[in-house]
């Protein structure tokens, strides 16, 4: 969702989901899976609107904010989907989407028939058909891949882009609770190819990351205010949300709450790598800034803002 194109979309953007408003009989029992960054803010935005909510984290901290403010605590993956019609999860990986599925106590476990798993998680395209397949045969849940795009503060404002793949009526039936936490959501096919999106997502945004630190730290080296840039670039082609929202962070130093980790950049460019092979797809720029964030991963560590790549330039870290 980044440039004057998705500026442009906003007036296009579906008005929340209100609970309130909706017929009771329509309204669905929703559960959230996985606290994070991206999970707490999304699920606040759901009880906001008074949507019921149950939660459930594997930090056990990370629930009582929640709980505390309108959602119910689930004991386990299996509890939270037999007490829900709508499952959504956020976490950091396919092996912890695997594990909250299949672990003890996982979502395989709770009768499926009729209710739906939405993973927000960004995974590579195969492990999403893969689990989904699984899944199915195990409970007969249905399954919507729908990573995300916009970071904490889209989180936060429910401004996020989500790029769905999976059946055309469970994308409807799931899009009115959706946009309670996002701009849009958007069916890019069968199950996969909201994670393929996601991956060119990925490519762009890895890569424009890496040439605004390179520009960023041009300016500070030949003298000029590098803060200002946004502010000097503004309506020319060289203009973009990355540019506006990065460079001050860079220069400031901002860096929490992080945007992004860097492992987690990291682990998405490797997969388009991976992808990139398996399609015969030449991608030179993002594997570039793959490797630019396995420099930021050893110099930064894997916990570290994804904007801090710039300081991988700098005279002094």
């Amino acid at each position: 969702m980044y440039g004057k194109d998705a500026l442009r979309c906003d007036r296009r953007r579906q008005p929340m989901a209100d609970a309130s408003k909706m017929n009771p009989q329509d309204v669905e029992k929703l559960g959230y899976l996985g606290l994070g960054l991206m999970g707490t803010p999304m699920t606040r935005r759901l009880l906001k609107v008074g949507h019921q909510v149950s939660v459930w984290n594997r930090s056990e901290g990370k629930v009582a904010p929640l709980v505390e403010a309108g959602a119910k605590h689930a004991a386990s993956p299996r509890d939270l989907l037999a007490h829900s019609d709508i499952v959504f999860m956020c976490v950091t990986d396919a092996a912890a989407v695997e594990e909250v599925i299949f672990g003890a106590e996982g979502l395989a476990a709770a009768p499926g028939a009729g209710k739906l798993v939405v993973d927000f998680s960004s995974i590579h395209p195969d492990a999403a058909r893969d689990l989904a397949t699984r899944l199915k045969a195990a409970n007969s849940a249905g399954w919507i891949d729908a990573p995300v795009s916009g970071g904490t503060k889209g989180a936060e404002e429910g401004t996020l882009a989500i790029m769905a793949g999976g059946e055309a009526g469970d994308i409807e039936r799931v899009r009115p609770y959706v946009l309670a936490m996002a701009r849009r959501l958007t069916h890019m096919g069968p199950i996969g190819a909201g994670q393929t999106t996601k991956l060119c997502n990925q490519v762009i945004v890895g890569c424009a990351m890496a040439v605004l630190a390179e520009a960023t730290r041009l300016a500070a080296n030949a003298g000029i205010d590098a803060s200002r840039l946004p502010e000097a670039l503004a309506g020319g082609f060289a203009d973009s949300i990355p540019l506006q929202l990065f460079v001050p962070r860079m220069v400031q130093a901002i860096h929490t709450p992080p945007l992004g980790h860097i492992a987690t950049m990291l682990k998405d460019l490797d997969t388009v790598a991976d992808v990139a092979r398996a399609t015969s797809t030449p991608v030179p720029m993002a594997t570039l800034a793959g490797q630019i964030f396995r420099l930021a991963k050893a110099a930064r560590g894997a916990d570290a803002d994804a904007l801090e790549i710039y300081k991988l330039s700098a005279a002094e870290r």
